[in-house]
């Protein structure tokens, strides 16, 4: 694995570095707020976001690259009512999947191998932020009537783990 793609792909394992510190987070705020469903929700994602990562550095291991695991920024520790929270977690995924096309933009020039598992990855975050999206929209209705929040938020408790990452090839 040359210098410059090895690079691009710590640059990745960081991105879902973050995302699963921040999503983690986010869970434990909302857990601090009563809504153990939202908290739950969050959780999981946070370990997708793991098992994302987890899932590049094997690529750049399995390419006889080298992993460099950088230092995590602080997390914000306030994420405002549900609705903020998960238009946060729209806004983040939004910066994912940015991160990933140009990634894929980049690398599917010069490394076909490498391109798959960013396309892989891309195809994933159509549901991520469709996902994002269902949860604002939802939340949006819910907002002035908290009877409807909390059943949301029982409903988004029932999320069970589900892809923990995108198949290879």
């Amino acid at each position: 694995m040359n210098e410059e793609l090895q690079s691009l792909f710590n640059d990745l394992i960081q991105v879902e570095h973050v995302s699963s510190t921040l999503y983690l987070a986010m869970s434990a705020y909302m857990a601090k707020q009563n809504f153990t469903g939202m908290a739950h929700w969050l959780r999981l994602q946070s370990e997708e976001e793991r098992t994302h990562m987890l899932t590049l550095i094997d690529f750049v291991v399995d390419r006889d690259g080298t992993v460099q695991i950088n230092s995590m920024p602080a997390q914000p520790n306030e994420f405002g009512t549900p609705l903020e929270a998960f238009q946060k977690v729209l806004g983040h995924e939004q910066f994912v999947t940015n991160t990933y096309r140009q990634a894929y933009n980049y690398v599917n020039q010069i490394d076909p191998q490498a391109a798959i598992i960013i396309q892989d990855f891309l195809r994933e975050q159509i549901d991520e932020e469709a996902q994002a999206k269902t949860i604002i929209d939802r939340l949006k209705l819910a907002e002035d009537t908290p009877s409807a929040l909390l059943l949301l938020d029982q409903e988004l408790g029932a999320r069970t783990a589900g892809p923990t990452a995108p198949a290879a090839g």
